[in-house]
């Protein structure tokens, strides 16, 4: 050997050539890799959870993250949704689009959504649900669609998801709803199929009857103007005994209406259920009659109807869908007499509304007779106290007048002289005093003149002296400035007056 070779290093093995493709791949794969997906500037991202609620977004935000399995958008101004706008979402499982302005929906709003579980799109502006909007949705087990504009519901809207469980479309405005689309999924999963609070006014007993018991627990029809009827009432009482939560959690908002007048003549027909034992109601229209009423007035209401039976008794439907029957209410301020006519005592507003009239016969069937539209309204001011009031009124008026009168036009100033006029000559006594009123005193003076104390008004007296058999008049010293005295003159004796301007001088 070479001197110093054992003084070298060992050599190290070369690294097998398995490894270096392994770690040239994983640079690669590093290097070619897309950046991680920002969070949107409206939004609150987590791991799994994209929040953009409440942001008056107008659209969706765009580049959403990948890894998201839930997305809250509600609470926005949205109005529509793009074809295939979840493609970038492929783990999306809860979608919230609740309280938005979504009117429709396109054909591919949902395509490529296969794994979406969970959809709320609640308090929208949705006006009908068509077959293509959630067809895609295969894997869908939750859908909410109340508090929407929703009139009409394809009957295969929903035939394609088999997996869906809970279906909720109160707070509508469905007359119908195709009950057959829902056969067949409640032999699958549908357990909660809500339809309260709409304007069913029929519903198919008979089909509602055939469909399995897990349907029936979760069906919910209550707060509807459904038409009474014995199956509705034998069914909903068969699902009462049997314990489903539908009847049972809502038993008193079950109600049904006894007229076509909606919602006239509703009446909680499960909670007064004794009364409608076998019932069956008349199929005539009847319109309501009005009847006015003050507040704190008597009112009975009586229908004109055929003598009845003698086994018939009456009843009658309150505006708040209470029946009431002989001889009345708990607090007798309604009361039903024999002869069915029904007595409120003491009229309050609160009592306003259609009464409708029942006649029950043996056993418990009843017919409608009429409806009142019974109104109470607070009393108008009394027309007789203003009438008396303004008489009252008038009547004062009228006697200031006549003081005035009295005051002023006088017809005669004398009155010693009226009440004992002198036995010779009353006439031109009375006449002279009344009419002449001299603005000159005359220029001689009567020894007993008398004056009255007053400066307005002036009371003379007959002189005794007497010129070529004339009455003289005076006046009294107290007015000095006599001619703005109103000379008022009554009509007399023509010849006591001529007389008086021709024997008796006035000096200017």
């Amino acid at each position: 050997s070479r001197p110093g070779r054992a003084a070298m290093s060992p050599r190290v093995p070369a690294a097998p050539l398995w490894a270096r493709v392994a770690k040239l791949l994983l640079l690669f794969q590093l290097c070619a890799s897309p950046p991680p997906h920002r969070c949107p500037s409206a939004c609150i991202c987590t791991s799994d959870l994209l929040s953009c609620s409440r942001q008056t977004l107008q659209r969706v935000p765009q580049a959403l993250p990948p890894t998201a399995t839930t997305l809250d958008l509600s609470h926005n101004a949205l109005t529509q949704l793009q074809d295939h706008w979840l493609a970038a979402l492929p783990h999306l499982e809860a979608l919230h689009i609740s309280h938005n302005q979504i009117r429709d929906l396109s054909p591919q709003a949902f395509h490529n959504a296969s794994y979406l579980r969970h959809l709320d799109m609640s308090s929208n502006h949705l006006r009908a649900v068509e077959k293509h909007y959630f067809d895609r949705l295969v894997s869908l087990e939750e859908l909410l669609l109340y508090n929407n504009r929703i009139a009409r519901v394809d009957e295969n809207a929903f035939t394609k998801l088999s997996g869906l469980r809970k279906v909720y479309l109160s707070w509508n405005n469905l007359t119908t709803f195709p009950f057959r689309s829902v056969q067949g999924l409640g032999n699958y999963s549908l357990r909660t199929l809500d339809l309260s609070s709409n304007s069913l006014s029929s519903i198919p007993v008979e089909e509602l009857a055939a469909l399995p018991e897990n349907i029936g627990n979760g069906l919910y029809l209550h707060n509807n103007p459904i038409r009474c009827s014995c199956p509705l009432y034998l069914m909903l009482k068969r699902w009462k005994q049997r314990g489903f939560s539908s009847v049972k959690d809502f038993f008193e908002e079950h109600t049904c209406k006894v007229s076509d007048n909606v919602p006239r003549s509703l009446i909680k027909f499960l909670k007064y259920s004794h009364m409608f034992e076998n019932c069956s109601a008349g199929p005539e229209d009847v319109h309501p009659v009005p009847f006015p009423g003050t507040v704190g007035q008597t009112l009975l209401l009586a229908c004109n109807a055929s003598p009845p039976a003698a086994a018939t008794t009456y009843m009658w439907i309150s505006p708040h869908h209470e029946p009431i029957k002989h001889p009345g209410n708990s607090n007798r301020s309604l009361e039903v007499y024999r002869n069915g006519s029904l007595k409120i005592a003491a009229a309050k507003p609160w009592h306003s509304g259609v009464y409708v009239g029942l006649a029950i016969n043996s056993p418990h069937n009843f017919s409608r007779l009429c409806e009142v539209n019974v109104t109470v309204q607070y009393p108008k001011p009394d027309e007789e106290t203003f009438s008396t009031g303004l008489t009252t009124l008038l009547g004062c008026i009228v006697s200031l007048l006549l003081v005035l009168v009295y005051l002023y036009l006088t017809p005669c100033r004398c009155l010693s002289c009226c009440k004992k006029p002198a036995p010779l000559s009353p006439p031109q006594e009375c006449s002279a005093q009344s009419s002449i009123l001299s603005a000159t005193p005359p220029a001689t003076d009567g020894p007993s003149r008398k004056v009255s104390a007053n400066k307005h008004v002036v009371f003379l007296e007959p002189l005794r002296e007497t010129q070529n058999g004339k009455i003289r008049l005076a006046l009294s010293e107290d007015f000095p400035d006599a001619k703005h005295l109103k000379v008022l003159q009554l009509k007399s004796d023509s010849e006591s007056i001529s007389s008086v301007f021709s024997d008796t001088p006035i000096v200017s």
